[in-house]
């Protein structure tokens, strides 16, 4: 069955006086039921994209489709979207039940019907038995659900969520993630979520929308930006990433070897697209897929290069090294899991940095 494409953005643009915050921004379809994530630094346009979607600010130029019909001109109240704002935007003087019941009071659904949706969100989002309570009263996790079930009642096309985690704590922004994606797919909620934090857009998207200056980077699944980075910004705001330079200077099928400043390496990767001999590149490598060997260790040869460790960082599932090695100006960022198990190199003690023989090479 074919995906239902919900909205589409064409050649959105919109200017705050000289200020260009989006600039000529197109998605061809976000899909019925997907969880999409609008992620990047502050100012790269994400939430001015966001409000223009929910008719908080009217584009200078382009069109917003939904439901193949152009929005631009329709205001918020009468467009099939539903917000969550950062602060959650609750009447402190109303209960649980009159904040959630509101849209739909606004709507002249009647009372009968009120009553009855409000009490099934309230399972949906597990605040049974809170419902007479007023928002003081209750908890920053639970403040953010009423907003959620606030949303989610008027039965909207889409729900935009505006950084809604951004004042809770780290505990419970992890709780709150897992509890937000499960009543995504509970509910099947077509969502767009807008956020900084690259493993909050990780780990609940379908897919990411990565945007700079107001412009597109690169839209793909976790896997994909994480793995396979269109470009160099890319690669480095998603996580910790080793960036090599080089060159390649032979091909073999599916092997490049790449000659850097360090030496050269050998990359088995069929899915380089037009990279070919002589091309100058970039090998974007993650820390987690390089290894420390002991000096002992001589069973392995390629892509083995001698470094000296300069700093470790003890996380318990994980160290974070800093690895100094010859020819290479900056230090190497290597993850080692389960450091109980292996043990734990020391400052200054030499090792060997073993580089993996695939990974994603960005042409220059």
């Amino acid at each position: 069955m074919a995906n239902e494409v919900v909205l589409q953005i064409k050649n959105l643009t919109k200017k705050f006086g000289k200020v260009v915050a989006v600039n000529n921004l197109s998605i061809e379809g976000i899909n019925k039921g997907e969880f999409v994530t609008f992620l990047g630094p502050s100012g790269c346009g994400k939430t001015t994209l966001l409000r223009m979607i929910g008719g908080f600010y009217y584009p200078t130029s382009g069109d917003i489709i939904m439901n193949n019909q152009r929005i631009n001109d329709i205001p918020p109240e009468q467009r099939k979207t539903s917000m969550v704002f950062q602060n959650y935007a609750l009447f402190p003087h109303m209960t649980v039940y009159d904040n959630i019941a509101y849209g739909l009071k606004l709507r002249n659904v009647p009372k009968d019907e009120i009553k009855q949706k409000v009490y099934n969100i309230l399972k949906v989002v597990q605040l049974e038995g809170m419902e007479h309570r007023r928002p003081a009263e209750l908890s920053g996790g639970q403040q953010q659900r009423v907003a959620l079930a606030r949303c989610i009642v008027i039965e909207p096309e889409i729900i935009l969520l505006d950084e809604p985690l951004s004042n809770l704590d780290a505990n419970l922004r992890v709780l709150m993630r897992e509890e937000i994606r499960r009543i995504q797919k509970t509910l099947n909620l077509t969502t767009i979520f807008v956020t900084h934090d690259q493993e909050e857009a990780m780990s609940m998207s379908d897919r990411i929308v990565v945007m700079k200056d107001g412009e597109i980077q690169q839209i793909g699944s976790p896997v994909e930006i994480y793995e396979k980075p269109s470009n160099l910004f890319v690669a480095s705001f998603i996580g910790y990433i080793n960036l090599i330079d080089g060159k390649i200077v032979s091909k073999s099928k599916d092997t490049y070897t790449i000659k850097t400043s360090i030496g050269e390496i050998k990359n088995i990767n069929s899915e380089l697209g037009d990279i070919s001999q002589e091309d100058e590149v970039t090998a974007v490598i993650r820390p987690e897929a390089i290894d420390l060997l002991d000096k002992r260790n001589n069973e392995i040869k390629e892509n083995r290069f001698n470094g000296i460790v300069k700093d470790y960082t003890y996380v318990g599932a994980l160290v974070r090294y800093r690895v100094e090695v010859d020819g290479f100006d900056d230090t190497f960022i290597v993850d080692i899991s389960n450091p109980g198990g292996r043990g734990i190199f020391k400052v200054v003690e030499k090792v060997d940095v073993l580089l993996p023989n695939k990974f994603h090479c960005i042409k220059k």
